[in-house]
């Protein structure tokens, strides 16, 4: 079995049809979509449109979640944009996405964490900054689950780890959105370091399930030009770059 591995679209159709291209030339048994699928100022509606089509094992991110979120006053920039251009149909699927999915006996989707879509899983927050997460501390975090892989994302970087009990953690990095920052639990930046869509693709093997890191081009230059004209020259220089 072959996964393809996706996250953290946030609405970068062109990033999204680059990958779905790359995917085709790999090969895959099945793609799955571990959330922030829209969130964000290129292309929501249109990402929603193609990605309701194509009905793939799909989970919400936080960001799905707060799109549902009842005053849009509250929301950040990206949510609000998102939610301003999407329809009804498109908020019902939204709104109808679980928080984790079981692929098979042996493989969870979770967007954070097992129990929390907005806990890093791989990565850890102090007040210095942001770093790789210890055995230790992703042991925890995967508690009891019985799933010999764990697809995570939400950071945005591609990374896995294997702990001694064999379970392999692998978070595919962003589809769309390669660099940002984030306030919480501590002042952290988050970049790639290339403005490349990424995804992981996920292989069941005789020996265990092997992952490997895919970095696809794509024109980010116009996906960049597009976010600064909604308002958004943050996003412009992390798809620029893959920096803040």
């Amino acid at each position: 079995m072959k996964i393809a591995a996706l996250s953290d679209i946030h609405g970068n159709l062109p990033a999204l049809e680059a990958v779905f291209d790359d995917i085709e030339r790999q090969g895959a048994d099945v793609i799955v979509n571990l959330g922030d699928i829209l969130s964000g100022p290129l292309y929501p509606s249109q990402t929603a449109d193609r990605l309701m089509r194509l009905g793939l094992p799909t989970i919400r991110g936080n960001h799905e979640r707060q799109l549902l979120g009842a005053d849009g006053t509250h929301m950040g920039p990206s949510d609000r944009f998102a939610r301003g251009v999407l329809s009804e149909e498109q908020l019902a699927w939204v709104g109808a996405l679980p928080a984790t999915l079981w692929l098979e006996s042996d493989v969870l989707l979770v967007h954070g964490t097992p129990q929390d879509d907005l806990s890093y899983f791989l990565e850890t927050v102090t007040a210095s900054g942001c770093r790789t997460a210890t055995h230790s501390e992703v042991r925890r975090r995967a508690a009891e689950v019985e799933a010999a892989l764990i697809l995570c994302c939400h950071t945005h970087l591609a990374r896995s780890m294997q702990l001694a009990d064999g379970r392999l953690i692998v978070n595919p990095g962003s589809v769309g959105l390669p660099a940002y920052e984030d306030a919480h639990p501590f002042a952290h930046r988050m970049e790639s370091g290339t403005p490349h869509a990424r995804y992981a693709s996920v292989t069941r093997t005789l020996r265990g399930w092997e992952v490997e890191f895919r970095a696809v081009e794509y024109d980010w230059h116009a996906a960049a030009e597009r976010a600064a004209s909604n308002g958004r020259p943050d996003w412009a220089a992390a798809l620029r770059t893959g920096y803040c």
